[in-house]
This record gives structure tokens, C-alpha cells and sequence, in this order.
């Protein structure tokens, strides 16, 4: 999986926010803030093509959590992107 075409991580007044590009700021009119920890996740997904396991590593080598903390919070990242169009799978 890997972040939809048209939206960039941008950082506005120290905040991570998730900014709609060409055509999709026409159908998406709104901005997405991101905690440090999607952030980072969303950098990956923005770069690669990346497994939910692959994130699962990733963020645990990153960060001190274990790993069904680490599964649970990619679980509600991952679905949110879903829900609003963001993810491609």
C-alpha cells in the first residue's frame, strides 16, 4: 500500500498537515494534521510501497512500543486513510 496520488505532508506552524495537490484539492477541501507518530508513518507510505507488517517494523524500530501497540495504532492510521481516499492498496 502507498499514499494516493495528490496529497503531500507538508509542516505548517510546527504541525504536520496533510495538503490536497492539483486536481484533488478541487474534491478534497479540507486539511489533515497528523501527530508525530502518523507522520512518520505517513512519510513511509509516501516513499514505498510498504506492508502493514513493514510498518509494524518500521515504527518499532523507531519508536520503544510493543507490538500489538504498534499493530493496533497502525490499524486505526491505516483505516482512517481509508476512509477519507488516501490510501492506495
Amino acid at each position: 500500500m502507498k499514499i494516493a496520488e495528490g496529497f503531500l505532508l507538508r509542516k505548517v506552524a510546527n504541525q504536520s498537515v496533510v495538503m490536497p495537490m492539483g486536481k484533488k484539492a478541487f474534491d478534497f477541501n479540507r486539511a489533515i494534521t497528523l501527530n508525530e507518530t502518523a507522520a512518520f508513518l505517513w512519510s513511509i507510505l509516501e516513499k514505498e510501497d510498504a506492508t502493514k507488517e513493514q510498518l509494524i517494523e518500521k515504527l518499532r524500530a523507531e519508536y520503544d512500543v510493543d507490538e500489538a501497540t504498534a499493530e493496533n495504532d497502525i490499524d486505526k492510521f491505516l483505516n482512517k486513510l481509508r476512509e477519507n481516499g488516501l490510501l492506495n492498496e
